[in-house]
């Protein structure tokens, strides 16, 4: 019997394998750092242009408005991007559902300044098929979200079957219609 030995060390635990997951979790943290300071940026940004605009200058109300909904809904993609990054660093797997979820928050976010800034002057073949193609990336990706919770945690959909157990014939959803 010919005896191999292996060219890649065990990988299955001893130090290599720690050591990987160390840098792995400092990396993670690493780019934590990044996006809580790019928040804070972000957040003081937001407060300084709207304070700006309406102190100073002309106020125009839709340019502020557009500029705060713009900024604040990047915002909300570096939260869900940093809430991603908290879930991957405190269970150890990277799941496609919070990427999906920061995906529809940028395509929403799209949708919405899309259709503030055309307001006034919308053009079909600019605007329009832009629009046409976001609803259908934000419909492919609720659909996505969808199948995957679906497939990921079927006790949220069907707890009774998860649980082994079948409705009595006593708790019937429609009133006087008892087990017969």
């Amino acid at each position: 019997m010919l005896n191999v030995r292996p060219i890649l060390p065990k990988l299955e635990g001893g130090r290599l394998q720690g050591l990987l997951r160390l840098i792995e979790d400092g990396i993670h943290l690493v780019v934590a750092a990044l996006l809580v300071l790019l928040a804070g940026i972000l957040t003081v940004g937001v407060v300084h242009d709207v304070i700006r605009s309406i102190v100073q200058g002309p106020y125009r109300e839709k340019t502020v408005v557009l500029s705060a909904l713009d900024s604040s809904l990047v915002l909300f993609i570096v939260a869900e991007l940093l809430h991603t990054v908290r879930l991957t660093i405190r269970n150890q797997t990277l799941d496609a559902e919070p990427f999906l979820v920061v995906g529809l928050i940028a395509g929403i976010r799209r949708v919405l300044i899309v259709t503030a800034e055309a307001e006034k002057s919308f053009r079909w073949n600019v605007e329009g098929i832009e629009l046409l193609i976001l609803a259908g990336l934000i419909l492919v990706m609720a659909t996505a979200v969808y199948v995957w919770r679906r497939s990921t945690r079927p006790g949220d959909y069907f707890p009774l079957q998860e649980a082994g157990r079948s409705p009595s014939p006593t708790s019937s959803p429609t009133p006087g219609l008892r087990g017969s």
